[in-house]
């Protein structure tokens, strides 16, 4: 089984996708988020989309347990009792659509992706901000928690729109990554779960992706040190700007192949 996880790609490809998983690492210590975003998008250059789905997997569990643990672990309960509804669904979402991925065809994943990521990501950065008042929050938890899981389960990122909403809730940005990190750890393991059921996730793909541990790691370890320097406002201007160029990456893909 191992020769025929060589056998995935040439070694020029793996080359470039730890450098890729790297770069996606950093993206995730500095701002929180995108790593399967950025890894998504740049191994689906020159790698098959269902085994850049594979690789995935284990670094994101890895890399959202380490931000979680920057944090008192009393924190992270306080943030699943706040947050319960929409870790629930985004979960249960993420494993029923996880079981479709391979039935999907390949370009409408970057365009169910990245066109909305875009749109509202240029609207927020242009200035207008979405605000989401105290009544209607639990509504929306189930709304946007239904939206993030599918979006998850079938492209193996549910980021774009986890951190949309909790900036449409003014959350803090110390807040805002432990809260990430809860709901994409989680979300993570229910993908791990779910890839294992559809077959995506098998003896060939796992040591691949265990392969990409490393490179994230360290990507990871300078995201981190340059997120203690970034102001909230740079940090929320930087998060849209990484979800712009990440998405409309996405959907050049998705028109183009």
């Amino acid at each position: 089984m191992l020769q025929e996880s060589f056998d995935l790609m040439p070694l020029w490809a793996f080359v470039a996708a730890c450098g890729v998983t790297m770069m996606a690492g950093f993206v995730k210590g500095a701002v929180g988020f995108a790593m399967p975003l950025v890894m998504i998008s740049g191994l689906s250059l020159f790698l098959d989309p269902l085994v850049a789905v594979a690789g995935i997997v284990l670094p994101i569990v890895m890399s959202n347990l380490l931000q979680v643990l920057r944090f008192p672990l009393a924190e992270a309960r306080a943030v699943l009792r706040e947050f319960w509804r929409y870790i629930l669904i985004v979960c249960l979402m993420i494993v029923v659509v996880a079981q479709f991925v391979t039935a999907i065809p390949t370009q409408t994943f970057y365009l169910v992706l990245g066109v909305p990521v875009v749109i509202l990501s240029l609207i927020q950065l242009s200035g207008v901000r979405f605000h989401i008042a105290p009544r209607w929050r639990h509504p929306s938890e189930w709304g946007v928690g239904f939206l993030s899981g599918a979006i998850g389960g079938l492209t193996g990122t549910w980021g774009p729109p986890t951190v949309l909403y909790l900036i449409a809730l003014n959350m803090p940005k110390a807040k805002q990554m432990l809260v990430q990190g809860v709901v994409y750890g989680l979300g993570s393991v229910s993908l791990l779960v779910g890839h294992l059921q559809s077959g995506v996730l098998n003896a060939v793909t796992i040591p691949w992706s265990a392969a990409l541990l490393i490179p994230a790691f360290l990507g990871m370890q300078v995201g981190f040190w340059m997120s203690d320097r970034l102001n909230p406002e740079m940090f929320r201007r930087v998060t849209l700007i990484v979800l712009i160029v990440a998405g409309a990456n996405l959907v050049r893909r998705g028109l183009i192949g």
